[in-house]
């Protein structure tokens, strides 16, 4: 989410998505509050600096880890206030085991990736931190029920072996699918919690992710092709949700310098028109109407960090709104 007030954040996100609210994730705090930082800081026995070229694993705690570790501290605190009495589902965001080793580079030497021993020593630390993190929500909100998104943006690239080396001249040895798999099966086993797996970037190996134990995937629904009809459908028919990502993170350009961007833009004025792509692979697969309702959640394409915050309260009131249709109309959605 865009901005730098916790309290604030949370208090909004409660309000517009009261089905399925989530603790937020402020980036523009700086280092510590990103994806990867964040993330390092619930490693266990593991931590993690700040260098030039990004962040890197190093042998004590030192400024950069507890930062990270008092502003998730503060982040939960807020989540609690606002949590008072609170029963129903909560997503907690975390950065995947394989975009941690694609993004955090060895003390000496190449990023994590290029070692195997220390993906698993990673995955190991990161599952247990995850257990524990989970714990202390759970702790704060007792009439919460959790469910776990690891984030992975990294994911195709650490199969395909497009994952830069820490210079930046070379790529990565791809890593075996089947050691992907695993890697987040234990993961996930470790969290014992539900899990979704989200990244927007295309060809996501939803294959890959109902093998490894997960219980929905999270994607940019533009970036998916009919290739991929068939692992989608197997996923939906072995019970995995789909989180469609469907409402635009940015704005639409104006169409004129005098226009406000986003508004007024038929993705955030349209909510049938919205899904209407999810009617369209559903009407590919074959599937009723009806179970759009419980197979389908509607999301931003990605993170909204990089929006206004006018924009971000925007996007997500149309994603409730889109939703709406699913559950109440979904025929609608289906239409040519």
């Amino acid at each position: 989410m865009p901005g730098s007030n916790i309290r604030e954040t949370v208090e909004m996100t409660l309000e517009l998505l009261p089905d399925l609210p989530h603790l937020p994730e402020l980036p523009a705090r700086g280092p510590g509050t990103d994806l990867t930082g964040r993330s390092a800081g619930l490693l266990v026995d593991l931590y993690t600096d700040v260098q030039p070229s990004g962040w890197r694993f190093v042998d004590r705690p030192g400024r950069d880890h507890r930062r990270a570790r008092s502003y998730l501290s503060e982040d939960l605190d807020a989540l609690e206030e606002f949590t008072q009495g609170y029963t129903g589902p909560l997503k907690v965001q975390v950065a995947g085991p394989w975009t941690l080793a694609a993004t955090i580079e060895l003390g000496h030497g190449d990023k994590a990736l290029a070692d195997p021993g220390a993906c698993r020593d990673l995955a190991v630390s990161l599952g247990e931190g995850i257990r524990l993190h989970l714990a202390e929500v759970a702790r704060r909100i007792p009439g919460a029920s959790l469910l776990l998104q690891l984030d992975e943006p990294a994911l195709l690239g650490v199969i395909s072996g497009e994952v830069p080396t820490a210079s930046g001249f070379g790529r990565l040895r791809a890593v075996d699918k089947a050691v992907v798999r695993d890697t987040l099966r234990d993961v996930i086993a470790a969290a014992g919690t539900p899990t979704i797996v989200h990244s927007c970037a295309p060809g996501i190996p939803i294959t890959l992710l109902r093998q490894a134990g997960v219980v929905g995937v999270s994607l940019d629904m533009s970036l998916l092709g009919e290739a991929q009809d068939e692992s989608i459908g197997e996923a939906i028919e072995a019970g995995m949700r789909l989180f469609a990502g469907v409402v635009p993170s940015l704005p639409a350009e104006p169409a004129s310098a005098e226009a406000t961007p986003g508004v007024g833009a038929r993705p955030l004025s349209d909510p049938p028109g919205t899904v209407r792509s999810v009617g369209t692979l559903w009407n590919r697969l074959g599937f009723p109407p009806e179970s759009l309702v419980e197979a389908v959640v509607v999301t931003p394409t990605c993170g909204l960090a990089g929006a206004s915050p006018a924009y971000a309260r925007a996007a997500l009131s149309h994603s409730v709104a889109a939703g709406r249709v699913l559950r109440d109309d979904p025929e609608s959605a289906m239409r040519a």
